[in-house]
């Protein structure tokens, strides 16, 4: 499996990037040939369990132009129609334009991680993540030559696992992959019922880490709920 240390990862995102003239809103949202379509079947058709957040008309425009996607691509079409996607009760979480329930678009989650000021060029892009502290990155450089390609950042790890998907295969994953099998060995006895009274903005973090030798038997593992942001920093930190 290949590795990626998360400190390269810190290291390139704070770095000087290009700054590229911003496509207008006008030519970003299409309207005769919209993905929306195409992921709301996706999602009708979904074997695991998906909600559609509503999104905040105040916020849609803003997240679409900032993060600079048309509505032909999935990742355009859930950012200008969806506050984000629920998957699993609250289990994996990606992101839209916002929600009172997910308060993160994905050009806000982003903007001062992947890239520093809106229309620069991100070397990578966080599109979601998950009850215990797992994040999925769109792989935009700073993993390698394979672009468009998602990596998932694992609790049980310090590293990026590589998922060989694209972010179209990534939402159809969410929807119809055994996250169960994904998830081997850090799902508990009554995550069902802990997830879904956990709020969007936060995550699990265990003690003993999950990463360390002592924190594998995640039933015996205290966990505690923290701010998604609180998580990211933490794993950074780690590294630095």
């Amino acid at each position: 499996m290949k590795k990626t240390s998360l400190l390269i990862l810190f290291f390139v995102a704070q770095g000087i990037l290009g700054q590229n003239k911003m496509k207008p809103l006008s030519e970003l949202i299409n309207t005769t040939d919209s993905s929306w379509p195409i992921v709301q079947e996706w999602i009708k058709s979904a074997k695991n369990k998906a909600e559609i957040l509503e999104l905040d008309s105040a916020t849609d425009k803003n997240a679409l132009y900032n993060t600079q996607v048309t509505t032909r691509s999935p990742m355009g079409a859930i950012i200008y129609y969806t506050g984000g996607i629920i998957i699993d009760n609250g289990w994996i979480r990606i992101l839209g334009s916002g929600n009172s329930k997910l308060t993160s678009s994905i050009s806000n989650w982003n903007k001062g991680k992947s890239f520093k000021e809106y229309g620069d060029s991100p070397p990578f892009l966080l599109i979601a993540d998950d009850a215990i502290g797992g994040f999925y990155i769109l792989n935009g450089g700073a993993f390698g030559n394979d672009f468009g390609k998602i990596y998932y950042s694992a609790p049980d790890s310090l590293e990026y696992e590589p998922l060989n998907i694209t972010y179209s295969e990534f939402i159809l994953f969410c929807l119809n992959n055994d996250l169960d099998a994904f998830y081997k060995g850090l799902r508990w006895k009554n995550w069902e019922k802990d997830v879904k009274n956990l709020n969007y903005d936060k995550t699990y973090n265990f003690y003993p880490y999950l990463w360390t030798k002592e924190g594998k038997e995640i039933e015996k593992n205290a966990k505690t709920e923290v701010p998604v942001e609180e998580q990211y920093s933490l794993k950074i930190g780690y590294y630095k």
